[in-house]
Parts: structure tokens; C-alpha cells; sequence
């Protein structure tokens, strides 16, 4: 998937425990698929995940999660995975990894689920994150569109794709920027990090960008429920000003455009169709 990342097996997960968690080393093992973009997850047990990044790993103890997610999960409707245990950088591999406590359910395509009740699971998610007290939070990827921009800009050159795109885009940094204090969001919504019991979205896992911001960061899901009606499902259960909205598109196209400049049909097909259709949708509203 990408050119400079490791390859993980269960062997290499396997020397880790023995080395630095023998008291976890000899339980059950499996890869979890479809894998994430940066991280390889191993089943660990029947209550436990192994998380290894295959690229651009910490090098640092502590992460995000191990401080922030036991005084989150609380005050969520959804379940999340608690952090257990840090390993650290070793001969075999260069940087710090995690254990989680594991949460049930599956990852399951919108197409597969109600995608109105999903809206109004996400809103409800969304909504109760920017009710959390922000004081002493880490600031998450929710910053000014207009900080993004350079890079943005870098992924439009090498889009070959609707030209109304880039307009898409410069509307959406020239709407008002987020004047509020700081809310908590989540900062990677996709589809891939929900779980889905009994056709509701029950879990959310993947929290190793959340912090405070912008809430257009997470709004974006909005366009990510792949239908107009699940779209304003969304708004509808949690109302937006106009602003933030415009915002959260840009950030929704900005996205967008980056998967599909960057991945291939080969190494990420699963993603790229997505994008393809996050981008429909936005451009679908200028019609």
C-alpha cells in the first residue's frame, strides 16, 4: 500500500510478546483484514488487539490514546478500545506499538447497513464529543482549511479530475473560520473504523488523531454516508451552521482528492472507491 512500510507478520508480532509481555505471549493470534492504511491489527485472545503502525510509528512511550481514551470512553454511547499495555522498539522493529482492549462487531460498507440510521449514529457520536470538556486537550487535525492549503494544492496538481473540484475548494476556504472553542473530534471517520452490531454503529476505533478543533474535522462524515439523504440525515440531527458546513465539505474533498492521487486500483481498490464516491457526492451538489 505504500512503498517505504514494513511488513508485519504474526512471527514478528509473536517475538514481541515473547520479549516484553510473556504473560500474554501464548495466546491466540490472528491478523484482523481488511487492514487500515497505517496500522497492522492483530487479534490477540479473545479480549485483546495488537496494534503495530507499518509506517511513521512513535519513537516516543505514551501516545493520545493511552491518556485520553479511559477518560473519553465514558462519556461516549459507543464502545472504544481502552489501551492495555505499550510495546516498545526492539532489533525487529523500530517503534513503540499497542495493546487494546478488543471491541466487538464489524466493519460493514454503508451499503450494507442503514445508512440513515448511521447518519444519526455518527451525529449522535460527533454531537457528544463537542459536548466534552476541551481543557488540557492536544490539539487534533482540525486546524484552518487555510493551514491546509499548500498541501491541498499539491494533491489538485496531480488530480486529474473535474476541473470544478478546485472551486470546491476555494469556497471552502473563503467561508468563516471556526470562532468557537475548540471541540473534541475524532479525526478519521471512515468507514473503516466503525463497528456495526445489529446494523447500528456501536464501536469506533482508530482514535490516534483525536483531539480539539475545528468541528468540520469530523462533520465531514456527513458526505462520507454516500447518499444525499443520509447527508442531511446527518445535519438534521446535528445541526450546523452554514459555515462549518462549507468547511467540512472542503475537508471531505480535500480528502477526496488526495486518496485518489495517491492510491491505485492495485493497492488500495477498496479506498479509492470510496473516495470516488465522497467526491461524487460533493460535486453532485453543485449541479
Amino acid at each position: 500500500m505504500h512503498s517505504d512500510e514494513l511488513e508485519i507478520d504474526e512471527a514478528l508480532v509473536r517475538r514481541l510478546l515473547a520479549d516484553q509481555l510473556r504473560e500474554l505471549a501464548d495466546l491466540p493470534l490472528r491478523r484482523v483484514e481488511p487492514s487500515g492504511t497505517v496500522n497492522a491489527i492483530f487479534r490477540l485472545g479473545d479480549e485483546l488487539s495488537v496494534r503495530l503502525p507499518r509506517r511513521q510509528g512513535p519513537t516516543k512511550p505514551g501516545s493520545r490514546e493511552f491518556e485520553w481514551l479511559p477518560k473519553l470512553a465514558p462519556l461516549l454511547a459507543v464502545d472504544v478500545p481502552t489501551p492495555v499495555a505499550q510495546g516498545r522498539p526492539s532489533d525487529d522493529y523500530p517503534w513503540f506499538w499497542e495493546i487494546h482492549r478488543w471491541v466487538e462487531g464489524e466493519t460493514a460498507p454503508v451499503t450494507e447497513i442503514d445508512a440513515i440510521q448511521a447518519a444519526r449514529d455518527l451525529a449522535s457520536l460527533v454531537g457528544a464529543m463537542q459536548r466534552i470538556d476541551p481543557a488540557g486537550a492536544p490539539p487534533g487535525p482540525g486546524i484552518p482549511l487555510a493551514e491546509r492549503d499548500q498541501k491541498v494544492r499539491y494533491w489538485l496538481a496531480r488530480f486529474d479530475g473535474d476541473p470544478a473540484v478546485t472551486a470546491v475548494w476555494e469556497r471552502a476556504l473563503a467561508a468563516s473560520p471556526w470562532r468557537g472553542p475548540p471541540v473534541w473530534h475524532h479525526g478519521d471517520l471512515d468507514m473503516r473504523n466503525w463497528l456495526v452490531r445489529d446494523g447500528r454503529i456501536s464501536g469506533v476505533i482508530d482514535w490516534g488523531q483525536m483531539g480539539v478543533g475545528d468541528p468540520a474535522c469530523d462533520v465531514m462524515v456527513a458526505w462520507k454516508l454516500h447518499s444525499p439523504a443520509a447527508r442531511d440525515a446527518f445535519r438534521a440531527a446535528l445541526p450546523t451552521d452554514d459555515a462549518t458546513w462549507v468547511r467540512a465539505k472542503g475537508w471531505v474533498l480535500a480528502q477526496a482528492v488526495a486518496i485518489l492521487a495517491y492510491y491505485t486500483p492495485e493497492n488500495n481498490p477498496v479506498l479509492l472507491h470510496e473516495a470516488e464516491s465522497w467526491l461524487d457526492l460533493v460535486l453532485s451538489e453543485r449541479r
